[in-house]
């Protein structure tokens, strides 16, 4: 085993080298980074047989721990999935690159001219969890808005993340672009991610993907300034006018299409005055999809009394992300009850309202704090993707620098730039 110091001198010299790479990357041409993107997509193709190979061994050293059904889910590539990851390179090839962009300007009554420009932040550090997809993501966003990229992954997903970081320094190498740009942290050693955590000289931004203990750990030991990407603790406030086949079908999307994700749906809150008309109906279609319902005592007496089977919930219940196929359930006395509950154990992930009542529409999407507020439609949809703004990197639940979903502009910061012909400040 390596002595501490040994591990951080090569943490050092990895960091080192990202910064070296930083340096390139932000005087590329857009033309180079999309060439580079678009040839670590086709070596991704190349090197599939390693690649899945490398995965069955981290989904079978996974099974083999006890790891649940989700979290081998999320771990798990396949062919069609692999595949996906390459073609969200190219996706990310075609989109406009933000390095360069002028926000904002104006001249000033002395003659100067101001400009806002898009500069990229320089060494990016992601932490992640379970999750060999996100190397391919990270390293991509990262590559198009000029970021050298240090990949993080968790022991569980090191043999699949080190063959893709394979394939995407094959890319960068192709384009003429430093391999350093992109790197995956060869050990599972925990302290490698503490020792990087600790050289802000070196790095510009840390960013922790996973459960809330990774999240706590990168905060509390980090001198690089952290953008947490934490819980999906995302509710669904069933208000007194909702549809039936509405709050079934939101309700569903939220919590059974992926289960593991952090935007699907961890608790319902329904409004009193409409508890009987739309628990039977939403609980049973949540039952026979195999999900199992927490529930107060007044939705447990009302779904009870429909024969759809339920628990009670326990007190840890509410405030919990499940990332499983179980569901917090509560009545709540009405829009009133639903933000007390949401502003208590909510997280700042996505909270969603289901109404045909606008006023309680608006004061909902005043009142609640979250990186999405979803009026009438699914918490699945606070997605990079989804939203139009491509790929994402994560979804922040911290309000600096960014708030939701973290795509390529929110991996630039922004430079004054300010042109004159001589003035002088009197």
């Amino acid at each position: 085993m390596r002595q501490p110091a040994e591990l951080q001198d090569e943490m050092r010299a990895l960091a080192q080298a990202s910064r070296e790479a930083a340096r390139a990357l932000s005087l590329a041409a857009t033309g180079q980074k999309d060439e580079a993107l678009r040839a670590a997509a086709a070596a991704i193709g190349k090197r599939a047989r390693r690649i899945l190979a490398e995965n069955r061994a981290d989904v079978a050293a996974a099974k083999k721990a006890g790891q649940s059904a989700a979290f081998q889910d999320r771990l798990a590539l396949d062919p069609k999935r692999l595949d996906g990851i390459a073609k969200a390179l190219l996706e990310v090839a075609a989109l406009p690159d933000p390095v360069g962009e002028v926000t904002s300007s104006w001249r000033r009554p002395n003659g100067l001219f101001v400009k806002k420009v898009r500069i990229p932040l320089g060494v990016v550090l992601m932490v992640y969890e379970a999750r060999p997809n996100v190397t391919i993501d990270a390293a991509g966003l990262c590559i198009k808005s000029g970021n050298a990229a240090i990949l993080r992954p968790g022991s569980d997903a090191l043999r699949s993340s080190l063959a893709l970081g394979e394939a995407f320094a094959d890319g960068l190498a192709a384009a003429g672009l430093p391999r350093a740009a992109a790197q995956v942290v060869p050990t599972p050693d925990r302290e490698a991610t503490f020792a990087l955590l600790q050289l802000d000289e070196l790095i510009d931004l840390a960013i922790p993907r996973g459960g809330p203990s990774l999240i706590r750990a990168v905060a509390e030991r980090s001198r690089v300034p952290v953008v947490k990407h934490y819980q999906g603790v995302c509710h669904l406030f069933l208000d007194a006018s909702a549809p039936v086949e509405k709050a079934v079908a939101l309700a569903m999307n939220g919590k059974v299409q992926r289960p593991g994700v952090c935007n699907a749906l961890e608790c319902l809150l329904v409004h009193r005055t409409a508890a009987a008309r739309l628990l039977p109906a939403v609980g049973r279609a949540l039952a026979e999809a195999g999900v199992e319902l927490r529930c107060d005592p007044t939705s447990l007496t009302l779904l009870r009394r429909a024969g759809v089977p339920a628990v009670p919930a326990r007190p840890e219940d509410f405030g919990k992300e499940f990332l499983d196929k179980i569901l917090a359930v509560r009545v709540v006395a009405g829009l009133d009850g639903a933000l007390d509950h949401i502003v208590r154990y909510g997280s700042s992930h996505t909270e969603a309202i289901l109404t045909k009542d606008l006023a309680s529409a608006r004061r909902f999407e005043r009142e609640v704090t979250a990186s999405a507020v979803m009026v009438n439609t699914s918490t699945r949809f606070n997605d990079g993707g989804e939203l139009g703004l491509g790929a994402e990197i994560g979804i922040s639940t911290t309000k600096l620098h960014a708030f939701g979903p973290m795509g390529l502009a929110e991996l630039t910061t922004q430079k004054y730039v300010v042109e004159g012909d001589g003035q002088v400040r009197t």
